[in-house]
């Protein structure tokens, strides 16, 4: 009986501990699903075309040129996406500041969420640059100097996205089984959140303010010097509304992860939720409503691009805002849904529209993606999917943390 009894010893530890991080690289669940079928040949396809793009160029598979510097990647990959990540710095605030225990369930999953979306974000920020490895410059603040918004929003950008690996890193701390990790990590987490939604409402803004240089490039319908302002209210309920979308997949996806008690507070959560988005709607849709009046663009309303700015503040703000009212006063969930849905298409549209559409829209050529920028795009985001999945099936992030943290406290 003796032979069989292995000593512990350092060497042991590593290799158990190799043994589990090999194990869970091993793929869980269904490979033949709709979702695989569907993203796999894209993402190879992305890998391809982003070898080509830092091959040959950036000009090889996109239609950017001197004149029209940025496209979809900057409109869509890193203005809309920081947008919809900004349901992290809303949630934890409510959570950790506010102490509304009501929402502390989805806490991790949406941390979880705007923290890849900020680290998948960043790659597409790489990819847009024509030079990636000048990506430092702004940091260090070389060319552009320390006083420049882009100096700013680098530095806030880099930061929170530590702030949120802090934020959640208890469970993954509570997925290896570090409990002195665990510990140390629970007690950063206040701080952390603290100073990630500090930097989160700067970057928001700042985001806005980078364009405030572009004033002459600009749709006037689309251009105020609220920008940074407008931009900070629509991540309140862009996020949000991000993190409806998210949790109403998410709980029929990986359903047999939630526990039945934050499966009845589901409805609960998603009626809070909703209101705090038609609150955060009224303010944006009022504000715009004030630099529209005074900047007295009245004669533009009956352009082309007049008409589109109509559908964009009645179509996609005006209407999911009463929609979201509506359906909190009589708790219907399927309408708070359907409302989410417009307000992410409104939130998209909106930032392509400054950023896009109606950036140099006065120009002979006009700019439009080219398939492959598309596919690269879509290839991010299936990434992005990807190592969610693989993360919600394997950390405590949707479920119950583990025995022995409930024992510590």
């Amino acid at each position: 009986m003796s032979n069989l009894i292995v000593p512990i010893t350092k060497d042991n530890e590593e290799k158990s501990t190799w043994q589990f991080l090999l194990h869970e690289l091993k793929p869980k669940g269904e490979w033949f699903t709709v979702f695989n079928i569907i993203s796999i040949p894209i993402i190879l396809l992305g890998i391809v075309l982003i070898v080509i793009r830092f091959w040959k160029g950036i000009g090889s598979i996109t239609n950017l040129t001197q004149e029209i510097p940025w496209g979809l990647w900057i409109g869509f990959d890193v203005v809309t996406g920081v947008a919809f990540a900004g349901g992290a710095y809303v949630l934890t605030f409510m959570v950790y500041i506010l102490n509304m225990k009501k929402y502390h369930s989805i806490v991790r999953v949406t941390v979880l969420n705007g923290f890849l979306a900020y680290v998948f974000y960043a790659g597409a920020l790489l990819l847009d640059l024509g030079r990636p490895w000048n990506v430092v410059n702004p940091i260090i603040g070389n060319n552009f100097g320390t006083s420049s918004v882009l100096f700013l929003v680098a530095w806030h950008f880099l930061l929170y996205m530590f702030a949120q690996l802090i934020e959640f890193s208890p469970a993954i701390a509570e997925w290896l089984g570090a409990k002195r990790a665990r510990k140390i990590l629970s007690g950063m987490t206040i701080a952390a959140v603290i100073f990630g939604i500090t930097l989160s409402t700067l970057h928001q803004s700042g985001l806005g303010a980078l364009y405030l240089m572009a004033k002459d490039k600009i749709h006037p319908l689309w251009y105020s010097e609220f920008i940074p302002i407008l931009f900070l209210i629509s991540s309140v309920f862009a996020g949000l509304s991000m993190v409806i979308f998210e949790g109403s997949i998410s709980h029929k996806v990986f359903f047999d992860q939630i526990s039945e008690k934050n499966h009845k507070a589901q409805n609960g959560i998603l009626k809070g939720l909703s209101k705090i988005c038609a609150g955060a709607m009224f303010a944006y849709f009022f504000m715009q409503l004030l630099v529209f009046i005074h900047g007295q663009q009245w004669a533009l309303l009956g352009t082309p691009m007049g008409y589109w700015y109509l559908l964009e503040m009645f179509g996609f703000v005006l209407l999911p805002m009463m929609l979201f009212f509506y359906s909190y006063r009589t708790g219907n969930i399927f309408m708070i849904r359907f409302a989410a849905i417009i307000t992410m298409l409104g939130v998209i549209i909106n930032r392509l529209n400054v950023t896009v559409i109606g950036f140099r829209w006065d120009a002979p050529v006009h700019y439009y993606p080219s398939w492959m920028e598309i596919v690269v795009t879509l290839t991010v985001i299936f990434t992005e999917i990807w190592i969610f999945r693989w993360i919600i099936t394997r950390m405590p992030v949707l479920g119950d943390s583990p025995e022995w943290v409930k024992e510590e406290k």
